[in-house]
């Protein structure tokens, strides 16, 4: 899994992945729908989410959003971006999370 730090050039809104921010965080999930480190990671993701009030999970396909996996130079699924509450890239990961990784990761969205 390769992390890499806060990104504020980007900022993405219900418009950008068709479904609406958290509260305090979003999970963002890039996936294609033969890949099975995509299915784990929808576990994880939807097990942190279900654990932290105001945390929502959303799970895009990459072939059906080819658009914004360019603008996002999203190279391989899954891709996870934690967003914070007003849609700022904190976190960006590839590959399969562990779900510690995760729960840190939305350490620093929700305290950034």
């Amino acid at each position: 899994m390769t992390v890499r730090e806060r990104d504020d050039r980007a900022r993405l809104g219900a418009a950008e992945i068709g479904a609406a921010l958290g509260e305090r965080a979003t999970l963002l999930q890039f996936s294609s729908a033969f890949c099975q480190p995509c299915r784990a990671t929808r576990r994880t993701l939807t097990e942190v989410a279900g654990m932290v009030d105001g945390v929502a999970h959303v799970e895009i396909d990459a072939e059906d959003h080819l658009e914004l996996v360019r603008q996002l130079q999203v190279l391989r699924t899954p891709t996870v971006l934690v967003l914070d509450a007003d849609g700022a890239i904190v976190r960006r990961a590839s590959g399969q999370p562990r779900k510690a990784d995760v729960i840190a990761a939305l350490g620093a969205a929700v305290r950034d």
